[in-house]
C-alpha cells in the first residue's frame, strides 16, 4: 500500500479562504540569474469566480539569506493594483508576466521571489495561493516522492529521485543517519525500505552552496474495531460524572484511520491517541482521560496522516489567520493559537465549566404575527462590534419599540470582518463578536425587556475551512479546490443557480443529521427564539448551476426537507420562529406558510418590498412604480400573516441613499433634499408598520441611514454614524416610527384580517383601512391611514368607515368631526395622518395632552384641550360643547357646502374659520352659527371666548364632494371571469352584455362569455363618471405540428362555423389571409409547403376566437 500526502508532521496546508483559488505556476527558464529575463505563467485560474476579466501580479523578493523581504515597487495597493503589473491573457486560459528580477524589484542579491495573483481589488480573498521560487543558476528539484509525507506498510520501498541544474553531491539522511552519498551527478536515484516512521533529508551541495529537501515516510497503523458507546454523539461528549474525561466521535466514511493530536500529546502522532473505528456507522471514536477541568485543551483530528481538521462539531475554534486581530476587550483571555505545532483551525475542549446562570426564566416571545424585527450586523452597528456593545445599546432599540432582534450570522466564518455568509463551523460561535457568556448575557437581557432574539443561519453552503469539505476534496485537504464525488455532505457540482462556496446536498442523510444537530444545539445552548434561514432556494438537488428557471420553480424535495428541518426545531422549542429567505413563488412558499398552522405554527417568509417603497419615497408614482400593496400578506397570497415584509435589509440599497441621489424634483420641491426625504420616510413608516403582519427594518433605517450599500464594496465595512441620532430631523423619523410601532403593538386593530392597502394611484395618494369586527366598546374598531407620496399638495378622499368623531392618533388624539364617509382631506407632499374612531390612550400620557403623566398637574384634561406646560388648560369646556355639522357639495365644484355650529353653553364666542384657497371668515355668536356656499376641502374651526384670555379650542372639519368613480378590473380569461373593484359611492350599477346589476359591494365578480364582452359601471350620479371596458374571451385554440412541414392543423374550440387566419413573416409582412370553414373535428388546415425555412406568425380570428402564435418551418 502506498499513499502520497501533502503534509509535513506540522501538516501545513494551503490557505484558501472565501474566493481564493489554487493555481499552477511555471517559470521559464527553470534556472536563471537575477539579471536574466523570465516569464511567469499561471494556469487553472478562473477569473469569473472573482467577477473580473483582468488579473494582476502581487510580488515580493528576499535576499540570498531568505531575509529582508521587500514588495515590488509597482505593486500598487491591495485594493487598487498598479496597471504596470497586469498579466497578459494568452487566449488559452493561461496568463503570463515577463520581468527581470533586479530591475523589476530595483535591488540586487536576490535569493527568492514570492508572488500571488489577484483581482485589481483583492478584498474578499480574490487572490491565489502564494508561490515562492529561487533565484540563481544552481537549482535543485525533488522529483520523488512528489508529496511531503508518504504512508506505507512496513517493508514497502520508497523511491527517492532528484535533479540539480549542475553537478553536485547528494547526501540522504534517514532519521539523521546518512544512508547514501552520491557525488558529481545531476540526477539522483535511491530506494529505501521502510520499517518505521522515518524523517528524511536530502542535502545537495555545489562547491560552497547547499540546498535541502525534507520529507517523511510513515507506517500505516492497526486500527481497533469497536462500536461507538451508547448515547455518544458526533463531536465532543463530556462525561457528566468525571470532568477529566471526554469522548470524541468523528463521522468519516471511506477513511482508514484517525489520530487525535493536541496539547495533551504535544501535537505528535501517538498510537495511544489512535481512534477506534465503528465500521457499521462510519465513525471513529476515542475516550480522552487525564484532562484538566476548566482548562483550554486543544485538538485536531489527523485523518490517514493526510489531513488535520478541527472537530466539525466544535463550539469554539482557534484559527491561525484571524484570531490575532481580535482584541482583549471583545474576547478577554482568548487562548493563543499553537503556532509551529500545527496548522489550520483547532478545537477548544473544556470540561468542568459551570452553566450560565440565566436571569430571565419563562420568557414568552411575542406572537410571530406581531413581530417588529431589527436586523443587525454587529460589525457595522457599534465600533466595539460585540455582543456586549449591542447589549449596551438596548435602551435605544427598546424605545424604538422593537420586539425582536435578528443578528446576521454569528457562527464561525472565514476571517473577521464579514457579513458572515461564509460559514466554516456551523456550531461554533465566532469570536470576533465576543464570548459565549457575552452572547448569552445579551439574549438574557433582551428577554428581560420582552425582546426575542433571532439568528441568521447559513446551511446552504460552507467555506473551504469546513472540515467535511476538507476531508473529501481534490486539494487533498486544502482549503481550496473542489468537492470530490465521494463527499457525503457536499455536491461536487452545485444543484442550484445561486451557489457560492461549497453546496450542501440536503438529500444526504449525513447533511440532514448535521443540520439537525447543529441547529438544535443553538436553540438549547443559547435560548434562541428563532432562525432566519438564508438562501433556501439552494436546498434542492433537482437543478444545475446554470438553470435559474429550475431553481426558481417549485421543487418538492426542497419543500419536504425544509419542513423536516422545521420539525427538528419545533421538537426543541414549540414556539420557535422559523423564517425563510426564499423570495420565490406563492405555490411553494404557501406550502411552508400553511405547514402545521392548525397547531399554531407555520413558517414565515421574507417579503421584499424595497423597490416600491423606494419609488414612493423618491416621488415616482406613475405606472404602478410605488405600489407597495405587496406589503400585505393577503396581497402576497398567504392565508395568514406569514410574510415578514421589509423596506430595507442587509442586502438592499438604502432608501435614503436612493432618494438623495435619484429622487424626483418638481418646482421647489425635491426628494433629493435631506429634510424632505426624512419627512417622507416618516410617511413610509406609517404605510409600513400599520399593515398587519410581522415587519423588519435594517439597522439605522430609523435614522435615515444614507450611505450606499456599495460603499467600500458591497460587503465592506460601512461608517457607524451614531451622531445621526443628534440630528433633529433624523431623530424625528425615529420618534415617528416609535409612535407607530407602539400603536401597532398595543392596539388590537392592527392584527385584524379585515384590511385593505390602496397604493396604486398614479397621483401618489395612498390609503390603508383597517376594521376590527370584534372590537369592544373601549377598543379602536376602525383605522384610516392617509398619505401623499406625490410631489405637491393634494386632496384625498378618506373613505371613513363611519361618520362621527375621529381622532388623529399621532397628534394628541385631536378630534375630527366626520359627517360623510367620503370626506376629503388636504395633504401636503410627503404628509400623512392616522385617524381612528376612538382615541389611543398612551399609558405614559393618559389624557393625551402631550404632557407626560409624571409632569402633568391636570391629568384629566379633555382630549383636544390646549394646555400649558403643566398640562392644565387656562379655561375648560368639554369637547361636546361644540356640535359642528357639515353639508357636502352635491357635485364637484358646486360650491354649495355648509358648516353649521351649535353650542351647549350660551357664551360670547368668536369663531374663526379658515379653509382652502386662502378662505377665511371670523364671526361672533352665542349658541348657533352657520356658513354656506363653501368649496369642498378641509376647514379649521377655532373658538375663543370673550374674557377668557388664552383659551382656544380648534377642530378640523371636512366638506366633501362626490369623488370620481374609480374602477379597476382584473380579467381572467382562463376561467372566463372578471373582477371589478369599485370606489366612490355607496351604490353601483354594473352592466355586462346588456344585463344590469345593482350592488353596494366594492367588489363584484362577473362571468364572461366566449367572444366580445361589454362591461360598464356607474353610480347614478352623472358627475361621478362612467366606466366602460370591452373584454374578448377566446375559445381554446391549439395548433400542430410545430415545427411544421407541409400543413399546419389548427383546432378551434367552440361553435364558430368559419374563422379567418392571417400568416406573417417575422418582419411583420403579411403573406396571406383566408377565411376557412371549421370541419367536423373543429379543425382548419393551412398549407405551408411553399414556405421557406424560418419563423412565422399566425393569427386566427372568429366570433369567439382570437389567437396569435409562432411557428417554425
Amino acid at each position: 500500500m502506498k499513499k502520497t500526502l501533502l503534509l509535513l508532521f506540522l501538516f501545513f496546508t494551503t490557505l484558501g479562504f472565501a474566493q481564493q483559488q489554487n493555481v499552477t505556476y511555471s517559470v521559464s527558464p527553470d534556472t536563471f540569474g537575477e539579471n536574466e529575463e523570465i516569464t511567469i505563467t499561471v494556469s487553472n485560474l478562473d477569473v469569473s469566480t472573482w467577477g473580473v476579466s483582468d488579473v494582476y501580479l502581487w510580488a515580493w523578493s528576499l535576499d540570498a539569506d531568505g531575509e529582508n523581504s521587500q514588495d515590488s515597487p509597482t505593486n500598487g495597493s491591495w485594493t487598487n493594483s498598479s496597471e504596470d503589473q497586469k498579466l497578459t491573457a494568452n487566449g488559452d486560459g493561461t496568463y503570463s508576466f515577463v520581468l527581470t528580477p533586479s530591475s523589476f524589484f530595483n535591488r540586487t542579491n536576490i535569493g527568492q521571489i514570492g508572488m500571488l495573483i489577484k483581482a485589481k481589488n483583492g478584498d474578499g480573498d480574490k487572490k491565489t495561493q502564494d508561490y515562492i521560487f529561487n533565484v540563481g543558476t544552481f537549482q535543485f528539484n525533488l522529483n520523488s516522492p512528489t508529496e511531503t509525507t508518504t504512508v506505507l506498510n512496513s517493508g514497502d520501498n520508497l523511491s527517492i529521485e532528484a535533479t540539480s541544474s549542475i553537478n553536485a553531491t547528494f547526501v540522504l539522511k534517514a532519521n539523521n543517519v546518512i544512508v547514501d552519498t552520491q557525488t558529481a551527478i545531476t540526477a539522483y536515484s535511491y530506494t529505501y525500505t521502510i520499517a518505521e516512521n522515518t524523517n528524511f533529508s536530502l542535502e545537495v551541495t555545489n562547491d560552497t552552496e547547499t540546498k535541502l529537501a525534507t520529507f517523511n515516510a510513515v507506517v500505516s497503523p492497526t486500527v481497533e474495531e469497536a462500536p461507538v458507546p451508547a448515547g455518544m454523539l458526533d463531536g465532543i461528549n463530556l462525561d457528566p460524572l468525571d470532568a477529566t474525561k471526554a469522548t470524541l466521535v468523528l463521522y468519516a466514511p471511506l477513511k482508514d484511520f484517525v489520530h487525535v493530536i493536541g496539547d495533551f500529546n504535544n501535537w505528535q502522532i501517538n498510537n495511544n491517541y489512535l481512534m477506534k473505528k465503528d465500521s457499521a456507522t462510519d465513525r471513529f471514536w476515542i475516550e480522552l482521560t487525564g484532562l484538566t477541568p476548566q482548562t483550554n485543551h486543544m485538538y485536531q483530528y489527523l485523518v490517514n496522516f493526510e489531513i488535520n481538521v478541527a472537530d466539525p462539531y466544535s463550539t469554539l475554534v482557534l484559527d491561525p489567520y484571524s484570531d490575532q486581530y481580535i482584541d482583549e476587550v471583545t474576547y478577554p483571555n482568548l487562548p493563543a493559537y499553537p503556532t509551529n505545532l500545527t496548522t489550520e483551525a483547532v478545537t477548544i475542549l473544556r470540561t468542568g465549566d459551570a452553566d450560565y446562570n440565566w436571569q430571565t426564566a419563562n420568557f414568552v416571545a411575542p406572537d410571530k404575527t406581531d413581530l417588529v424585527v431589527y436586523e443587525v450586523l454587529l460589525r457595522d452597528f457599534d465600533a466595539l462590534h460585540s455582543f456586549e456593545a449591542l447589549e449596551n445599546r438596548l435602551d435605544y432599540i427598546q424605545k424604538l419599540g422593537i420586539n425582536a432582534i435578528e443578528l446576521m450570522p454569528v457562527s464561525e466564518f472565514d476571517g473577521n470582518e464579514s457579513w458572515g455568509y461564509n460559514p466554516s463551523f456551523h456550531m461554533a460561535l465566532d469570536k470576533y463578536y465576543g464570548t459565549k457568556d457575552a452572547f448569552k448575557s445579551l439574549i438574557d437581557e433582551c428577554h428581560s425587556r420582552g425582546i426575542a432574539v433571532i439568528l441568521d443561519v447559513v446551511y446552504n453552503h460552507a467555506s473551504g475551512q469546513n472540515p467535511y469539505f476538507r476531508l473529501w476534496n481534490d486539494s487533498n485537504g486544502g482549503l481550496g479546490g473542489k468537492v470530490t464525488a465521494d463527499n457525503p455532505f457536499f455536491n461536487d457540482e452545485a444543484k442550484h443557480s445561486y451557489s457560492v462556496f461549497n453546496d450542501y446536498n440536503h438529500q444526504s442523510t449525513a447533511t440532514q443529521e448535521y443540520v439537525k444537530r447543529t441547529a438544535q444545539y443553538w436553540i438549547e445552548e443559547y435560548n434562541l427564539d428563532g432562525f432566519r434561514w438564508d438562501l433556501t432556494k439552494g436546498f434542492t438537488q433537482n437543478c444545475t448551476a446554470n438553470d435559474e428557471s429550475c431553481t426558481n420553480a417549485y421543487q418538492q424535495d426542497r419543500v419536504d426537507v425544509l419542513k423536516q428541518y422545521a420539525d427538528d426545531q419545533w421538537e426543541v422549542n414549540d414556539d420557535f420562529y422559523i423564517i425563510f429567505e426564499h423570495l420565490g413563488g406563492i405555490t411553494e412558499e404557501e406550502q411552508w406558510a400553511d405547514y402545521r398552522v392548525a397547531e399554531g405554527k407555520g413558517i414565515l417568509l421574507w417579503n421584499k418590498q424595497t423597490e416600491a417603497y423606494n419609488e414612493a419615497l423618491m416621488g415616482y408614482n406613475t405606472g404602478g412604480k410605488s405600489n407597495f400593496s405587496g406589503v400585505s400578506y393577503a396581497q402576497k397570497g398567504f392565508k395568514q400573516a406569514s410574510a415578514v415584509s421589509f423596506m430595507e435589509s442587509h442586502d438592499e440599497e438604502r432608501l435614503l441613499y436612493k432618494s438623495l441621489n435619484f429622487g424626483n424634483e418638481e418646482g421647489n420641491y425635491s426628494t433629493k433634499n435631506l429634510n424632505t426625504a426624512l419627512a417622507r420616510l416618516q410617511t413610509a413608516g406609517a404605510f409600513f408598520f400599520t399593515v398587519p403582519g410581522p415587519k423588519m427594518i435594517w439597522q439605522f433605517g430609523e435614522l435615515g441611514y444614507d450611505i450606499s450599500i456599495e460603499e467600500n464594496g458591497r460587503v465592506g465595512n460601512k461608517p457607524i454614524l451614531w451622531e445621526y441620532a443628534n440630528n433633529p430631523n433624523r431623530k424625528a423619523v425615529y420618534n415617528s416610527w416609535s409612535k407607530i410601532i407602539n400603536l401597532k403593538k398595543k392596539a388590537e386593530v392592527f392584527s385584524t384580517t379585515n384590511f385593505t392597502v390602496d397604493a396604486s394611484n398614479a397621483s401618489g395618494l395612498k390609503r390603508i383601512h383597517l376594521t376590527l369586527e370584534s372590537a369592544t366598546t373601549d377598543q379602536i374598531k376602525h383605522i384610516v391611514v392617509l398619505g401623499n407620496f406625490g410631489m405637491s399638495a393634494q386632496s384625498i378622499t378618506a373613505d371613513f368607515q363611519e361618520t362621527g368623531t375621529w381622532y388623529n392618533l399621532l397628534e394628541k388624539n385631536t378630534p375630527l368631526e366626520v359627517t360623510t364617509t367620503a370626506t376629503d382631506l388636504n395633504l401636503e407632499a410627503g404628509e400623512f395622518v392616522i385617524y381612528a374612531d376612538k382615541p389611543f390612550v398612551d399609558p405614559n400620557d393618559l389624557d393625551s395632552d402631550g404632557v407626560a403623566n409624571a409632569d402633568d398637574a391636570c391629568p384629566n384634561t379633555p382630549i383636544g384641550t390646549t394646555v400649558d406646560v403643566t398640562g392644565c388648560s387656562l379655561f375648560t369646556l368639554p369637547v361636546t360643547n361644540y356640535q359642528i355639522a357639515t353639508v357636502s357639495e352635491t357635485c364637484k365644484d358646486a360650491n354649495n357646502g355648509k358648516i353649521a355650529i351649535t353650542t351647549t353653553e350660551n357664551l360670547n364666542y368668536t369663531v374663526s374659520i379658515t379653509g382652502p384657497s386662502g378662505f377665511s371668515s371670523t364671526e361672533d355668536f352665542t349658541t348657533e352659527f352657520s356658513l354656506e356656499n363653501l368649496n369642498a376641502g378641509t376647514y379649521t374651526v377655532c373658538f375663543t371666548i370673550d374674557g377668557e384670555t388664552g383659551y382656544e379650542q380648534c377642530f378640523t372639519v371636512l366638506i366633501s364632494e362626490p369623488e370620481d368613480l374609480s374602477v379597476s378590473s382584473k380579467i381572467n380569461t382562463s376561467d372566463k371571469s372578471a373582477s371589478l373593484t369599485l370606489k366612490g359611492a355607496d351604490v353601483y350599477f354594473v352592466t355586462i352584455n346588456g344585463v344590469t346589476y345593482e350592488t353596494t359591494e366594492n367588489n363584484i365578480n362577473l362571468n364572461l362569455q366566449p367572444g366580445m364582452n361589454r362591461i360598464s359601471a356607474e353610480t347614478g350620479i352623472d358627475c361621478q363618471g362612467k366606466f366602460t371596458e370591452e373584454v374578448f374571451v377566446s375559445e381554446e385554440v391549439r395548433f400542430f405540428p410545430n415545427p411544421v412541414q407541409t400543413e399546419l392543423k389548427v383546432y378551434c374550440a367552440g361553435k364558430d362555423l368559419n374563422v379567418t387566419y392571417t400568416l406573417y413573416d417575422f418582419t411583420g409582412r403579411q403573406l396571406e389571409s383566408n377565411t376557412k370553414e371549421v370541419d367536423a373535428n373543429r379543425e382548419i388546415s393551412i398549407a405551408t409547403s411553399a414556405l421557406k425555412k424560418g419563423k412565422y406568425v399566425v393569427t386566427v380570428k372568429g366570433k369567439t376566437i382570437r389567437k396569435t402564435f409562432k411557428i417554425i418551418k
